[in-house]
């Protein structure tokens, strides 16, 4: 018999089906879908916490491929030379008070490097020739209409006006461009003392997406440039994929700027010219005798000991325990002198000093 809709079941079986079905709803409710902050939850991110937290989880995976620039000691002093030479420049370019500063030296992703960077700004791509590779300055509005305002004669302690939406006019393109030109001379010579390098710029980009000099998920070094003038300034941000910077990575794991890997011709020299100008002393050997202890004790004052040897005999000269040559003795004067009769000996290898010759050849 059919049952009308919305009836429940009659008996002891139907009320127990209708509590089963109750129960069922209640599950069904229970179980709602996840909210944003359980996923942050399991993905181990703090959503009450800013952006820029550290995070845990997949996401410190993800993150985890990236090589820290702390590998590489050198890079740091080429940057801080690059902030010297470039307040120099920037002070002669503007004939203004400029203070460069380093404000942070990080290591990203290429792709979140485009994403992040705030718009409008002018996005240099730099060629590396010696390296055969490019880098990416970025300078930022900011920094771009404070440089025009300190360059066409602006009244100082105004504020900046920017005039949002509008391209970049070819007067300050071309600002910009001799601006981005001085830090360039300026890299080439801070990374000069590694290794000789010319940074070109090749183009000047206002889209990121043209921008593109590497892949997304490329590795490279984050270099940000603090530029102030008096009230008015912003930032430089200067780019390079590790890619770019693996021609020099030998030189750039270096813990101060003297080491060298291998032979080093200048250190070669300068110790070379020490050796030439130190004082030695050289001993002349008549005879050598083997005596009796007991004899040698007993020895008294007016003793005689003989020596097998005769006027022009040659003796010994020895510096050390070394035997250096031989020479004739004579005198000038009233000074015993001798006179050498024959090159110096060449110097003895053995084969404990050889070995290790050949463990310090292996471990440079």
């Amino acid at each position: 018999m059919a049952r009308e809709p919305g009836t429940k079941p009659e008996g002891g079986l139907g009320e127990d089906w209708a509590a089963m079905l109750e129960a069922e709803a209640g599950l069904a409710d229970d179980n709602s879908i996840l909210n944003q902050d359980e996923i942050d939850s399991l993905l181990g991110f703090d959503a009450s916490a800013s952006t820029s937290v550290e995070l845990t989880g997949v996401r410190a995976l993800i993150n985890s491929a990236l090589v820290s620039y702390e590998r590489l000691p050198m890079l740091e002093i080429a940057f801080d030379r690059l902030v010297r030479l470039a307040t120099t420049t920037l002070r002669n370019f503007t004939s203004d008070n400029v203070e460069v500063s380093l404000d942070s030296i990080t290591s990203v992703r290429f792709g979140d490097y485009l994403n992040s960077i705030p718009l409008p700004a002018i996005l240099s791509v730099i060629r590396a020739e010696e390296w055969d590779n490019y880098g990416l300055l970025t300078v930022d509005s900011s920094l771009i209409y404070s440089m025009i305002d300190v360059l066409l004669g602006g009244r100082r302690g105004t504020s900046v006006v920017r005039v949002e939406g509008r391209p970049y006019t070819t007067i300050e393109m071309a600002l910009a461009r001799r601006m981005i030109e001085h830090i360039l001379e300026d890299m080439h010579k801070a990374f000069e003392p590694l290794a000789p390098v010319n940074f070109k710029l090749d183009r000047m980009e206002t889209n990121p997406r043209f921008a593109a000099i590497s892949r997304p998920g490329n590795a490279a070094i984050l270099v940000e440039l603090r530029i102030d003038m008096d009230d008015r300034g912003g930032k430089i941000e200067i780019m390079l994929p590790y890619a770019t910077i693996e021609p020099i990575r030998e030189q750039l794991l270096q813990m101060y700027m003297g080491e060298k890997f291998g032979r080093d011709p200048i250190w070669e020299g300068h110790l070379a010219t020490e050796i030439y100008a130190a004082d030695t002393e050289i001993s002349a050997v008549l005879h050598e005798l083997n005596l009796p202890l007991s004899k040698v004790l007993n020895m008294a004052a007016g003793d005689t000991i003989m020596f097998d040897m005769t006027p022009s005999d040659p003796v010994t000269l020895r510096c050390g325990d070394v035997d250096l040559t031989k020479a004739v003795m004579g005198h000038i004067g009233k000074n015993v002198s001798v006179r050498v009769t024959r090159p110096l000996n060449p110097p003895k290898v053995t084969m404990a000093a050889f070995e290790a010759m050949e463990d310090n050849a292996e471990g440079n």
